[in-house]
């Protein structure tokens, strides 16, 4: 829900990580400091576009962790190209659409809450004093962090998201950003193609998705050669920000039992 690197902070501050790995932050298309030279995309193309960071950057292989949306992106890195990702760390997510039965099963409803804000931002007129509004700033803490946010955490996230989001062009990236997550493609029947360990993390208290889904979509990833479902007590949705310790713990369990 348009976050930026900045909410990986812990993870870089964190020295026991920083000294057992080399960690990199990927923005998304249409969040943070990202660009796009066509106004549509879609989250295959930010999963293009990061495997093609990593090519920039001369990283041959790599884990690949994602947080929410993230969760979306990294699979689907995994799936274009498995010669390229190690392992995936999965974070309060799921790998559904949006459907019907996700909502059966506990987890939100997105196009009756998010919408009218897509509504909004679908201008067909130049908008050069567009700014995104406290209400969605708000809402995006308080699904996020849940019951660890705090009032420092809302202030800075309102600032930040103000700032990415701003004028006609911020305007389009906030409207596409939440095309993508509205429209995005499920990916339950292709998990069993995804070759690479998978851990995945849910906080009890995931807002969006719950603990249902990812206990019924774990056992999907048939071909891999382990996937594990941790719930971790009282965890929010942004459980990377929410329960940091659990979640380097996962990130060194990955990278130092690894062949």
């Amino acid at each position: 829900m348009c976050m930026t690197s900045a909410l990986y902070r812990d993870q870089f501050e964190n020295e026991a990580l920083t000294g057992a790995v080399n960690l990199l932050a990927i923005e998304p298309l249409g969040h943070g400091a990202t660009s796009c030279p066509t106004e549509h995309f879609t989250y295959w193309d930010t999963a293009v576009m990061a495997l093609q960071v990593m090519d920039k950057l001369g990283v041959q292989r790599a884990y690949a962790l994602g947080t929410s949306q993230g969760g979306w992106m990294v699979t689907r890195m995994a799936l274009l190209a498995p010669e390229k990702i190690q392992g995936l760390i999965l974070l309060g997510t799921s790998l559904d659409y949006e459907s019907e039965d996700s909502r059966t099963k506990g987890c939100w409803d997105p196009a009756t809450l998010l919408t009218p804000f897509f509504e909004k931002w679908s201008s067909t007129t130049t908008t050069t004093d567009f700014v995104i509004d406290d209400v969605w700033c708000g809402m995006v803490g308080s699904v996020g962090f849940g019951e660890h946010g705090t009032p420092e955490k809302a202030a800075f996230w309102t600032k930040t998201l103000q700032e990415v989001y701003k004028g006609d062009e911020g305007r389009k990236k906030a409207k596409m950003a939440l095309l993508n997550l509205l429209s995005r493609d499920g990916l339950l029947h292709r998990l069993r193609d995804v070759k690479c360990p998978v851990y995945w993390l849910q906080g009890t208290k995931d807002i969006p998705y719950g603990t249902t889904v990812p206990a019924e979509q774990i056992k999907l990833f048939t071909s891999a050669p382990k996937a594990e479902l941790t719930f971790i007590p009282d965890g929010g949705h942004y459980l990377n920000a929410t329960n940091p310790a659990e979640v380097a713990d996962a990130i060194l369990k990955m990278t130092t039992t690894a062949p």
